[in-house]
């Protein structure tokens, strides 16, 4: 489960290009626009008060880390948030650790080497509720895939990459309710 070194490198270029496309109010807010509706560059321009080069600029670093996503209909351009990737670029902050185990090891016996692990039965199934003491839903990804079995019968086989993510609420909408007499 160790990184290889151009693995490293890439993971540092993707941290880079997200904290760098953060850090602009006028990218932050082209963002939340198009969390709204897709939009043409030209109209995102005239929203941010922006002429469409300068525009054309802060969308291409919007692109480069992954946040947003363009389509090209003749000479049309269509930009609009890429929904997978807003939540899945902070993948990036997540520690690496490297561990080894006997082919054939739970995925259990290997978290429970690098964490404190602690599980519930959940509807008969036994599932990790914490890590470390921090409490809460988790799913793993094994080589960029969601997996299905339970952690204590995913058997490690091969080298792997693990991730455990825990599910947190992330904000789809924000409503601001008004109330007339």
């Amino acid at each position: 489960m160790s990184i290889k070194n151009n693995d490293a490198n890439e993971i540092e270029s993707q941290f880079l290009k997200l904290f760098y496309a953060l850090d602009s109010r006028t990218r932050l807010k082209m963002i939340q626009s198009l969390h709204e509706d897709e939009k043409h560059i030209s109209q995102l321009a005239r929203e941010q008060e922006l002429s469409i080069p300068v525009a054309s600029k802060h969308v291409s670093i919007l692109e480069e880390a992954s946040l947003i996503e363009r389509h090209i209909y003749g000479k049309t351009h269509v930009l609009e948030i890429n929904n997978k990737d807003v939540a899945s670029s902070l993948d990036i902050l997540a520690p690496t650790k490297t561990v080894k185990v006997k082919k054939g090891s739970s995925l259990l016996d290997a978290l429970k080497k690098v964490a404190i692990i602690e599980t519930k039965k959940r509807n008969g199934i036994e599932q990790v509720v914490a890590t470390n003491g921090d409490e809460g839903f988790y799913i793993y990804e094994m080589d960029g895939k969601l997996c299905d079995q339970t952690v204590q019968k995913c058997a490690l086989k091969e080298r792997s990459t693990i991730i455990l993510k825990k599910l947190e609420p992330v904000a789809k909408l924000r409503l601001n309710i008004e109330v007339e007499d």
